[in-house]
């Protein structure tokens, strides 16, 4: 599932491919921007901004897009078969002489002036993997509203940007709560360290291919597997602290996985 590390390595593999080579190809595959074509510029740079992706060309012209649930950009060389998914799941071709980029099932996609990014990522609150990450700030902004069930505050990206469904299972797991509780009742020193704990699980898994909150020294062998997530898609397993089996309910339409024994249950 797409969260902000997942992202910033999306974001990688199109600066490499794209960033400083002129497009020989643009196709968009949307009605609002089907007529555009921006064939003969160059790309400047692809950034990630939380579970935002900037694309900017020369020109003064961004290309936004955000992944979501199941969005997904693939870089492929001249010849190469496109395997992201049938072809009416593209929603944008960008090509160069050297690759080309496909766009899959992007929920948001659109094309901007530069100096008005800030219209679509502005709200956004510091990024946990960006070079200006502010944990105070993080902070104070999760905590502003005390009645909000903390799983809702953390995914909530204008208080800290980056974590999706996956990372709210797991800090609310590592921080032995439920996902459930008022974020007011949360200790001040137990919510700083669960903001610490958020931006060291994806600094850690900024460049891993497989996404891991369980670390080494936690991580149990399971058939010759190793079990990389502590409770997210584990419903009815045992936990791997105490044995019992983990639950799963909706919250907020997502499902939402927790430890009944090592965290309290839900409260709404």
């Amino acid at each position: 599932m797409p969260e902000g590390d997942t992202v910033l390595q999306t974001a990688r593999r199109l600066d490499t491919a794209l960033a400083g080579h002129v497009l020989t190809r643009s196709d968009f595959r949307v009605p609002r921007f089907a007529t555009a074509d921006l064939s003969g510029r160059t790309v400047l740079d692809v950034t990630a901004r939380g579970k935002h992706l900037l694309t900017r060309f020369e020109g003064g012209l961004t290309l936004h897009s955000h992944l979501r649930m199941d969005g997904a950009w693939r870089v492929y060389r001249p010849g190469e078969r496109w395997r992201g998914g049938p072809a009416h799941q593209i929603r944008v071709v960008l090509a160069t002489a050297e690759h080309t980029a496909v766009g899959y099932r992007l929920p948001v996609l659109e094309l901007l002036r530069t100096q008005d990014e800030e219209r679509v990522v502005g709200h956004l609150g510091p990024d946990l993997l960006g070079p200006g990450w502010d944990p105070d700030t993080a902070l104070r902004n999760l905590l502003a509203e005390p009645s909000r069930p903390l799983g809702e505050a953390l995914l909530d990206q204008r208080n800290l940007a980056g974590i999706g469904n996956v990372y709210k299972c797991e800090l609310c797991f590592l921080a032995r709560v439920t996902p459930w509780l008022p974020v007011g009742d949360l200790p001040l020193p137990l919510a700083a360290r669960l903001v610490d704990t958020a931006e060291q699980l994806l600094q850690a898994n900024r460049d891993r291919p497989n996404r891991t909150t369980t670390g080494p020294a936690a991580a149990l062998a399971r058939g010759g597997t190793r079990e990389r997530l502590f409770v997210y898609g584990r419903t009815h397993r045992p936990c791997l602290r105490c044995r019992t089996p983990i639950r799963s309910a909706d919250q907020d339409g997502r499902p939402t996985y927790w430890c009944p024994r090592c965290q309290s249950g839900p409260t709404g």
